[in-house]
């Protein structure tokens, strides 16, 4: 009896991992009608500028490896900026995409693996294979890529001007803002949000970066080549190491679209409802075929491009056929990594899930003044509310404190003005406990003094569920 249940899990296992490698997408040269991937240009400099955040934009080997599975200049670049040799580049695969294939899901999303972990991993592991020195600048070159999205990382398409200076910017122009945290995707146009959607997102082992990208197209029916991965040749896999998985195929975890936001991430279907507000992928934003339909049509519409219900029963009619739609106006698409939102007259605080340390005092505060307020100007019960709120949710979602979090040493940018009772007594006054928050992704407090300001609340928002209209 023992003996079938590990069997099942195991098979279980590995179809979910199938289904969750869905970004890693096969290595691409120029831009072409089945990928919709160009490949990056080369940087000038030996080692270009990473950001300055580390955490933001953290490397962890399976990052790594979906940059071996699907950037060609990619093993070129590390022999010829970083002088690294053919067997050190063979071995950094070989850990990489070991570590890759113990990835696993469950049904409901939970994740027993956290992003710092993955992270001090990386580097443990890089640096025993090509030595501290080229280990940084290992990191530093991949973290300067991924920021890139793929382009040249000196390019002025990745100005830091083009994203918003204050938290929880309402953005002027037309855009797609994603919040990681939050698991949610705004399109606005013109200023105005139009469409909102739930989303699932990377696991904590390959997170979704920050940054500016640009959608440039939408490719329907995308095949999928599966990666060289120990799971795919596998007893139980039905696919194989390179060998191509046609479009509408059911094997297919792309789903009926997809769209490149820049390597290695992609927005696309595919994914079941339950998955929507969870761990879903390799550092991609996943949504259900239906609401992939639907994200298609009005990306496509303030993209410049025409495509009508009829444009899109046509594509899934011919299930073998892939098909490319170029925007004639690319779209940018803006991923945020932000914990506290202020939202008409609420304050949402989310779970810190790529453990960034975001839920601190002086966040908070930097929400607050952004909306013309300050925490001393909230009541007590409030600020009470708030800080004990900013305690739980720097925990991960099993409420393991996270080294460096508020929970673990409160975080404070200046004193409050009054006496403020500790989130233990508040906690212990009404009876609730950390414990009732575990799993919790996200706190909502209401505050007077917000209402009316922050940014908007989700427009239109759908569960993905229902039927789509062809």
């Amino acid at each position: 009896m023992k003996r079938n249940r590990k069997l099942a899990r195991l098979t279980l296992a590995v179809a979910l991992a199938i289904f969750g490698l869905s970004c890693v997408t096969e290595p691409t040269g120029n831009s072409n009608s089945e990928t919709g991937r160009t490949a990056p240009s080369p940087s000038s400099s030996p080692i270009a500028a990473a950001p300055t955040d580390v955490a933001a934009v953290p490397v962890t080997l399976p990052v790594l490896d979906a940059f071996f599975a699907s950037d060609e200049a990619f093993t070129t670049e590390l022999k010829t900026k970083l002088s690294l040799s053919d067997d050190q580049i063979a071995q950094l695969r070989a850990v990489a995409r070991e570590e890759t294939s113990k990835l696993r899901e469950t049904e409901t999303g939970d994740h027993l693996g956290s992003t710092t972990e993955a992270r001090e991993l990386a580097a443990n592991r890089v640096n025993e294979i090509v030595g501290a020195d080229k280990g940084s600048q290992l990191a530093q070159f991949v973290t300067a890529r991924w920021h890139a999205g793929g382009d040249d990382p000196n390019s002025k398409t990745t100005a830091p001007e083009s994203l918003p200076s204050t938290p929880n910017a309402v953005p002027a122009d037309t855009r797609v803002v994603v919040n990681t945290p939050a698991y949610r995707m705004d399109v606005f146009e013109a200023g105005r949000l139009v469409k909102s959607y739930k989303v699932g997102i990377g696991y904590p082992e390959f997170p979704l970066p920050t940054g500016l990208r640009k959608a440039r197209a939408i490719i329907f029916n995308p095949t999928w080549t599966p990666p060289d991965e120990p799971w795919v040749e596998s007893p139980s896999s039905k696919v194989k190491v390179g060998k191509k998985v046609e479009a509408g195929s059911k094997l297919n975890p792309l789903g009926l679209l997809k769209i490149p936001i820049g390597s290695p991430s992609l927005i696309h279907g595919g994914k079941s409802a339950a998955k929507l507000g969870n761990f879903a992928s390799h550092g991609c934003v996943g949504l259900t075929d239906v609401l992939a339909q639907d994200f298609a049509k009005v990306l496509a519409q303030i993209g410049g491009q025409k495509l009508s219900d009829a444009d899109i029963a046509n594509y899934k009619k011919n299930r073998s056929e892939t098909k490319q739609v170029t925007l004639s106006n690319p779209v940018p698409v803006e991923l945020r990594y932000e914990t506290i939102v202020a939202e008409d007259g609420k304050l949402h605080i989310y779970r810190d899930v790529y453990d960034r340390h975001t839920n601190t005092e002086e966040n908070l505060r930097a929400v607050l003044e952004a909306n013309g307020i300050k925490l001393e100007d909230l009541t007590e019960e409030e600020r009470s509310q708030v800080l004990e709120a900013l305690e739980e949710m720097s925990r991960d979602a099993k409420g393991r404190v996270a080294p460096g979090s508020v929970a673990n040493a409160k975080t404070t940018a200046s004193p409050v003005a009054s006496p403020v009772p500790s989130p233990k007594a508040v906690a212990q006054k009404s009876g609730r406990i950390t414990r009732s928050f575990k799993g919790k992704k996200e706190i909502v407090i209401e505050i007077a003094a917000l209402k009316g300001k922050g940014y908007p609340a989700m427009a239109a928002s759908s569960t993905g569920t229902q039927k789509a209209k062809t």
